[in-house]
């Protein structure tokens, strides 16, 4: 996976005076003949649309219509194409090569919309020109079941590309400055991402940290048009580069003419979150920060959605949380449950309940594990995060793997104390670090999940952990709460950063 797909070809120089030239050659191959990320997850997705409405169309006529008529299957075969057609009008063949982060969760939305609209125009279109006359009934019943394949293909062919080759996007960083190096750690953190840092380039660049010794200094950016085709990038970063303002502009412009998308980090990206908006006045964009608050009827509806699905969570899991305490006496002296002060929203601390994954005294033996602390390296020790904690029991290693520990939350956030989603509930004395603008981190509620967790988790400092909670709470949205959740689901079976 981590393979260098410019390594497999051998690589090609191009004088950049012939690289607008050679721009055409590029759309869905590299220069080496090989098929690029955006070709291989088209098909793929394409794929998994046409096999997943075909299964839905012959289980409802199955289930419901009483039986598959030939008939019927090929009228539907015919109108195969359209829908392909229809998801591309959607976007949702395109933003996997776009976005380096986009998943199954991120489209759900408009692959609801597609299939909703699509059963509802297939009906009617079959029933006024009297080709067919489904059943309402088998209607509903495909239309529920395409919804589900559909994404569940989806996801599945994703998780396939993922594994080849081609989904490599051979990366360049233009800029090796502080930001320019927080980019490339973040995206090494996130192999899932399939992006190969190919380097960095700069005309002055800063001595790098020692986890990114391994990258490579490739040039100036004078150099960057034929670094691109040598190197079969598909992908360039503008990282804050020394570059002036100008000199950077004709950078990017030179670059249009290639089969490369652009990344931009934007200036104070600290508080530019995915819920931002753009306007303009007289062509000139400006970026709208949502304000930092929820209205009554946001709080309900989220309070409303924490108390349905936490009840029915503790319901449907109260076997697991059985079998977990069974399996934690047996394993170690001391309680089941592990509890300790967090703070809460509005600065009112709560008790929050976990899963003992320690031993018994392991608060007392805090100070002898002090000096493990990952974050020290970095510069900004003021969350303690141990790698292979000695403290840690046997089973307590399971459960932190998977992150079951948190299960118990779920009484927190059915109390009202938590959300399903928020900001990560500290402890009080690293509550204590957090200072001015920090402490809007507690308009809401803490969650079991965030963006810290769907992040990075343990390796993310303090500081940028803030950043994040920061980002959640100015730019909250019910759906945004349900892309978490539905990101946390894999980013649990990982288990990376898990302690």
């Amino acid at each position: 996976m981590n393979a260098d797909r410019s390594a497999i070809a051998a690589p090609l120089v191009v004088d950049e005076t012939d690289a607008l030239s050679f721009a055409g050659l590029l759309e869905e191959t590299g220069p080496s003949g090989a098929r690029r990320r955006g070709w291989v997850i088209r098909r793929a997705l394409a794929a998994a649309d046409l096999i997943g409405l075909s299964l839905a169309f012959i289980l409802a006529e199955a289930v419901v219509g009483g039986g598959i008529a030939l008939d019927h299957l090929l009228l539907f075969a015919a109108t195969l194409p359209v829908w392909v057609v229809v998801a591309k009008l959607y976007g949702l063949y395109d933003n996997d090569e776009e976005r380096t982060d986009h998943s199954t969760a991120d489209e759900f939305v408009g692959v609801f919309h597609l299939v909703t609209i699509g059963a509802w125009i297939l009906y009617a279109g079959t029933w006024l020109t009297g080709l067919w006359a489904p059943e309402l009934a088998e209607l509903v019943f495909f239309w529920g079941i395409g919804v589900a394949l559909v994404t569940a293909g989806r996801a599945s062919a994703r998780a396939v590309c993922r594994q080849t080759v081609s989904y490599l996007q051979n990366t360049i960083i233009v800029g090796a400055g502080d930001v320019g190096q927080l980019v490339a750690r973040k995206l090494l953190k996130h192999p899932e991402y399939g992006i190969n840092l190919v380097g960095f380039v700069d005309a002055a660049p800063k001595e790098p940290k020692e986890d990114l010794a391994h990258l490579t200094l490739l040039g100036p950016p004078d150099d960057l048009a034929e670094l691109v085709l040598t190197h079969d990038v598909e992908r360039v970063v503008i990282a804050f580069s020394n570059e002036s303002h100008e000199d950077l502009l004709l950078l990017i412009r030179s670059l249009k003419g290639l089969s490369v998308q652009i990344d931009i980090v934007p200036r104070l990206f600290e508080i530019v979150g995915p819920g931002v908006e753009i306007h303009t006045v007289e062509g000139l964009p400006l970026v709208a920060l949502p304000q930092v608050k929820l209205s009554r009827s946001s709080r309900l509806l989220k309070r409303t959605l924490d108390l349905f699905l936490s009840g029915v969570a503790l319901l449907l899991l109260a076997p697991v949380f059985g079998l977990i305490a069974l399996k934690i006496k047996l394993d170690s002296k001391g309680p089941v449950f592990f509890r300790q002060l967090r703070m809460g929203c509005g600065d009112r601390p709560f008790p929050m309940f976990k899963f003992r994954t320690m031993v018994a005294d392991a608060d007392t033996r805090r100070q002898e594990v002090a000096h493990l602390n990952m974050h020290v390296r970095n510069g900004d020790a003021r969350m303690l995060k141990i790698p292979n904690d000695p403290r840690v029991t046997g089973f307590g290693k399971t459960l932190r793997r998977f992150s079951l520990d948190k299960l118990p939350q779920l009484i927190n956030v059915f109390r009202g104390e938590m959300s399903l989603v928020g900001p990560r509930p500290l402890p009080l004395d690293e509550d204590e670090r957090v200072q001015d603008w920090g402490r809007h981190r507690l308009t809401l509620k803490p969650g079991m999940t965030g963006l810290w967790q769907v992040s990075g988790r343990s390796s993310i400092p303090f500081g940028e952990m803030l950043n994040l909670d920061y980002m959640y709470v100015s730019g909250w949205s019910l759906w945004g709460d349900l892309r978490l959740i539905a990101r946390t689901i894999p980013a649990v079976f990982r288990g990376r950063q898990a302690f």
